[in-house]
């Protein structure tokens, strides 16, 4: 074959601007190529979401507990059950969820089952434990149509409890062994510092070494927050404490996630009124309807364009 073929068949087999190639990562974050995944002939393994928690008073908080928060937990009620539920972010081995000794449910969120939708797959996996015997419980499958988190679980703010690290693996067990602890000291030691400030919703301290962030997941749709965040940033409402920057946001689960740097030695605590004050102007900014300025375009411009790492 001559090199014009070549080239013409090349340029033929090239994906338009923007679309994805059959062999690039699908975009729903499977792991999987294009064309194997939501690319392939007879259609996706199941639907991609890109909001899963849509609806959820907890919305914001399942996300923090996803993607930035190491150990927390809160109970859960279910909608037709009084069987004891607990939402931990991380449960030993990465387990989908777990029946303890006493019946009661732990179900995890950081879980990469990939299957499209998040909130099906947690539905799935806690209809499986209601149904199981003592021990890890999780999915092989996709789950197929059935019940969503919003569908089993009574619509609710979480009771948060934010831990130094995972002794809550083990609070319920008697025995424990050496093994046990040796694990549950291994997972300690990759914990970071974290605080879930009271006066905001979903917006967590942390401490990573060398710096402090605030991560702040907030439900507002992206294009009305951006807009309200560049009038913040021009009229320098946006400094959440001395010294403090709002370097930027990432998006996780269809929502945005604004990410300040906070100097050294800053903590949760003096953030509390500081927080308050910012999400009080906010919401002027939210609802004042003003067209942006030539300088609040420019602002806006440069927060979207500051797209930051999530850990």
């Amino acid at each position: 074959m001559g090199k014009s073929s070549r080239k013409k068949n090349r340029e033929a087999a090239a994906p338009a601007e923007g679309a994805v190639g059959p062999r690039q990562p699908c975009p729903c974050g499977s792991g999987r190529r294009y064309k194997a995944c939501h690319g392939a002939a007879d259609g996706p393994p199941q639907a991609f979401v890109a909001r899963p928690f849509e609806g959820l008073a907890c919305e914001t908080d399942l996300i923090a507990w996803r993607e930035l928060v190491p150990a927390a937990t809160a109970p859960i009620r279910l909608k037709d059950s009084d069987r004891v539920v607990r939402l931990c972010t991380l449960l030993p081995g990465a387990a989908p969820a777990m029946v303890r000794d006493d019946g009661a449910i732990w179900l995890g969120l950081q879980v990469q089952h990939n299957f499209g939708d998040p909130s099906r797959d947690l539905g799935a996996v806690l209809l499986k434990a209601l149904d199981a015997e003592a021990g890890v419980v999780g999915l092989t499958d996709a789950p197929g149509e059935g019940p969503r988190l919003q569908d089993l679980i009574v619509d609710e703010p979480l009771d948060v409890t934010v831990h130094d690290g995972f002794g809550f693996w083990i609070d319920d067990v008697e025995e424990q062994s050496p093994a046990m602890l040796a694990a549950l000291e291994q997972a300690n030691g990759a914990v970071s510092p974290t605080a879930r400030l009271s006066g905001v919703e979903a917006a967590y301290w942390t401490n990573v070494g060398p710096k402090e962030h605030l991560r702040w997941v907030m439900p507002e749709p992206e294009d009305d927050l951006l807009d309200a965040l560049a009038k913040l940033h021009v009229q320098g409402k946006d400094v959440i404490a001395e010294g403090a920057r709002l370097v930027g946001m990432f998006r996780a689960h269809g929502l945005l996630v604004p990410v300040w740097d906070l100097p050294v030695g800053t903590g949760a605590e003096v953030l509390e009124k500081p927080a308050q004050e910012f999400a009080s102007a906010l919401a002027e900014a939210l609802a004042s309807g003003n067209e942006l300025t030539s300088e609040e375009r420019a602002a806006r411009s440069g927060l979207a364009n500051r797209q930051v790492t999530i850990r």
